[in-house]
């Protein structure tokens, strides 16, 4: 009995040694964990094996992307003349004209290239008489404006600066949704700013852009929305990759506060790239155009048309010897693809069409009767034509300049004030007719001693002027005012 007991306890201790010196070993051989994620898609009787991910606890390294991005960050602040909210009622009650105040502004940019370009949100620099952009070293310069671009809110500056270190590009249609990227700026003048977050979703349309007034052309918003840490003096920032290349301009947050509470938004390297060559070009935006009226597909409208798939962009009519109609595109035709990019709305439809110019052609996959047709598109401008639009003569830099907008004057309203013509100012914004006094509903008559009677012969008086511009006109009270101004 005693000898069994012996044997029992000496075959017990044996394995619980044994256990002892198994976890030892492993311990001394164990490697940092790795979780591996395999995905088998059905399409169809089609099985496929997706690339195996594999995640470790060093995957995401965002140093090397912060380092390269920090100095191609600048600070960049405004000076703007303000003109008095009340002008008329100033000079009603003072007999002169209010003294116009000096604001202040401060945003980021993005410095594109090594001899000096930069790109900067519109918003930030609209309407800015002078704009001084401060390098990472600390070092100030004053900038130009190259171009700007209200339609996707961005803008070019140009330093007289070479060998800055700068940003490469991505390519935002191979940015997915879950991938970490940092944002960088200069939030409340905190400058070299760094957060990180992860992309939230691709193609948002925020309805926070308004249409361009000169041109009347539309907005184009298809933010890629992040949740990195945005707010106000990051606008103009970068958008940055874990790899370290450039790509979105952050330009918005989503918030009741006015500060960030878990939303920031920014315009796609890709639209970038496009504005930034057009500017550099033609100083203008070579927009292209499908010429197609359209609407998101929903439920109701997926029962009324029999289709089951609600991606895709339902054409609601052709324009007129426009693109689209020409090519073969019908009233009920689904939208599918532009080239190799799937659309699934408007607002990603907007985002590729922007990256094309008048005449380029895009080929563009349709659904109809179930069937997937391929056309391509020869792509137009806003007059209709093929052709690029060359910056002089764009009449929307004169307006944008003059900062106002204009109309033809009512032939009733003429009469009554015994005109012969003239033209009517129908908005006013920060400008040059603005700061000299000029009031919305004055009616120009007369512009460096010349008749004018349309606005396209307003237009191409200011722009053969050399010395300066005086306006001649009245108010519809009756009142005739004179105001001159330097070009």
């Amino acid at each position: 009995m005693r000898n069994t007991i012996k044997m029992l306890t000496l075959g017990l201790t044996l394995t619980i040694s044994s256990g002892i010196c198994s976890v030892i070993i492993y311990k001394m051989i164990e490697k940092e964990p790795i979780v591996s994620y395999e995905t088998v898609h059905n399409e169809g009787n089609n099985q496929f094996t997706s690339n195996k991910t594999t995640l470790t606890n060093d995957m995401v390294n965002l140093e090397m992307a912060a380092t390269q991005s920090i100095h191609a960050v600048v600070h960049v602040k405004t000076a703007s003349v303000v003109s008095h909210p009340n002008d008329q009622l100033y000079r009603y009650l003072y007999g002169k004209s209010p003294q116009p105040k000096i604001a202040q502004g401060t945003g980021s940019g993005v410095i594109i290239s090594e001899d000096g370009y930069i790109v900067t949100n519109n918003h930030v620099i609209d309407e800015a008489e002078k704009i001084a952009v401060t390098l990472n070293n600390k070092k100030t310069y004053e900038a130009e404006v190259i171009g700007t671009d209200p339609n996707t809110d961005l803008a070019l500056l140009k330093i007289d600066v070479d060998k800055l270190p700068f940003i490469s590009y991505g390519n935002s249609n191979d940015v997915n949704v879950g991938q970490w990227v940092i944002a960088v700026g200069n939030p409340f003048n905190l400058t070299s700013t760094v957060t990180a977050g992860i992309v939230s979703a691709k193609g948002r349309d925020i309805n926070i852009l308004r249409n361009d007034p000169y041109s009347g052309m539309s907005a184009i918003e298809s933010f890629i929305q992040t949740d990195a840490a945005v707010n106000p003096g990051n606008s103009g920032g970068a958008l940055v990759a874990s790899t370290g290349e450039l790509i979105g301009i952050n330009s918005a947050i989503k918030s009741n506060t006015g500060s960030y509470t878990g939303y920031s938004f920014a315009i796609p390297v890709n639209i970038v790239k496009k504005v930034v060559k057009d500017l550099k070009e033609f100083g203008s935006v070579q927009r292209a155009f499908i010429g197609v009226s359209i609407r998101n597909l929903d439920e109701h409208l997926a029962n009324e048309a029999g289709i089951e798939n609600l991606s895709g962009i339902y054409v609601n009519e052709t324009t007129p010897k426009g693109s689209a109609g020409k090519s073969g595109i019908k009233k009920g035709d689904i939208i599918k693809m532009i080239g190799t990019k799937t659309i699934n709305d408007v607002a990603e439809l907007q985002e590729e069409i922007s990256q094309f110019r008048p005449g380029d052609k895009a080929k563009i996959t349709v659904l109809r009767n179930n069937k997937k047709i391929m056309l391509p598109v020869v792509l137009k401008n806003k007059n209709g034509t093929e052709k690029l639009i060359s910056n002089s003569s764009n009449e929307t830099e004169i307006m944008k300049a003059l900062g106002a907008t204009f109309k033809p004057i009512d032939k009733n309203k003429a009469l009554a004030l015994n005109l012969k013509g003239g033209v009517q100012v129908d908005q006013l914004f920060n400008g040059k007719m603005r700061k000299v006094g000029i009031q919305e509903g004055f009616i120009i008559t007369r512009i460096n001693h010349k008749p004018i009677k349309s606005i396209e012969e307003l237009v191409a008086t200011v722009d053969s002027a050399t010395n300066g511009v005086l306006i001649e006109g009245m108010y519809e009270n009756g009142h005739r005012e004179f105001y001159g101004f330097g070009i």
